[in-house]
């Protein structure tokens, strides 16, 4: 049987020790002010990311 194999999407797992943090609430509510999906802050802050560590 083939693998199956899906490079659309994206499940994040949230250690435990940075849960006391509150990420899902926070972005949450970020979603909420900037009238954007939280996927869509995901995405953003993951390029942000790539970009700013590739220029390294």
């Amino acid at each position: 049987m083939p693998r199956k194999r899906s490079l659309d999407k994206l499940s994040i797992y949230i250690p435990q020790s940075k849960m006391e943090q509150k990420p899902v609430e926070r972005l949450i509510r970020l979603a909420e002010k900037k009238d954007r999906s939280i996927n869509y802050l995901v995405v953003e802050a993951i390029l942000e990311y790539l970009e700013r560590e590739e220029r390294k």
